[in-house]
């Protein structure tokens, strides 16, 4: 058995986002194929079509979650739902054909899909896993070293894995980069898995070289980038002070209940979500 963990990022540009997260949805192998054929059923049952045979491309939490999706979804009542999905799917169809019934139908369809979406995960026993950093936190200069909220991040899969009955591999897969980000990232992981203690510790069961993949084309990388920005505009932990956007709260109440979490033999309580002020690295250990 082995899990795999779909990491996707929000607020990346350190500008609009209120948080940078570095979020994770670990789905278990057998269950990964079955949770994607699902989804899939899921855009096609809400929207009429897939989302990627609408937009062409992945289609980012930016856009399916923001004010103006709100804001569009509460012109008019809720639709019944073979007609949000007919009215949605003509706007999908042709972009052109703006009326206010589409218009509110297609937002209270991408709603739907965010929050089903979420719901289908946890139903597939997806756990979350996520740092979530403050834009005003220090940052590192150096560009060979893992940046501590990836550090974290693998730091929570491990223990997930490591807690687990028969202590199962894991695999990371991340949303593709261009070639030399991917490589700086290769190297940072590399080097903290090869140079580290606690890289080396955790390399017994997280396999050290990351997969890439094209987000377009993968259905949970999509999952994660929706866990990833609920997180930053919604979900607010103990001395997380921006301002939440309160019609995100029920996804974000959604997410809270995918994250990890794991009781130690000394009592404490282990989280998937890790708050980090500082991003400068550890020295190496």
């Amino acid at each position: 058995m082995s899990w795999t963990l779909f990491i996707d990022e929000s607020g990346q540009d350190q500008r609009h986002s209120p948080y940078e997260v570095l979020a994770g949805i670990a789905v278990e192998d057998r269950k990964v194929w079955p949770l994607i054929r699902d989804l899939s059923d899921a855009q096609q049952h809400i929207f009429g079509m897939r989302l990627f045979e609408a937009y062409g491309r992945e289609a980012k939490a930016q856009k399916l979650l923001d004010r103006k999706t709100f804001k569009h979804a509460a012109q008019l009542g809720p639709f019944e739902h073979v007609q949000r999905t007919q009215l949605a799917r003509e706007l999908l169809i042709d972009g052109t054909a703006v009326t206010r019934d589409r218009l509110t139908a297609l937002g209270q369809a991408k709603i739907e899909y965010c929050r089903f979406s979420l719901d289908l995960a946890r139903r597939h026993g997806a756990k979350v896993f996520a740092t979530i950093v403050p834009q005003e936190a220090p940052r590192p200069e150096r560009s060979d070293a893992l940046r501590k909220d990836y550090a974290f991040l693998f730091e929570r899969f491990y223990y997930f894995l490591n807690g687990s009955p028969g202590d199962p591999m894991g695999y990371l897969v991340f949303d593709e980069l261009d070639r030399s980000a991917a490589h700086i990232l290769l190297g940072q992981v590399s080097n903290y898995f090869v140079n580290t203690r606690n890289g080396r510790s955790r390399s017994r069961l997280i396999i050290p070289e990351p997969f890439f993949v094209h987000s377009d084309l993968t259905t949970l990388i999509q999952t994660a980038d929706i866990v990833a920005y609920v997180i930053s505009w919604g979900l607010r932990l103990r001395r997380m002070t921006a301002p939440a956007r309160e019609e995100l709260r029920p996804l974000a109440d959604l997410v809270h209940r995918l994250q990890f979490t794991r009781d130690t033999e000394g009592g404490d309580r282990i989280y998937g979500l890790k708050l980090i002020d500082d991003l400068r690295p550890r020295p190496l250990a």
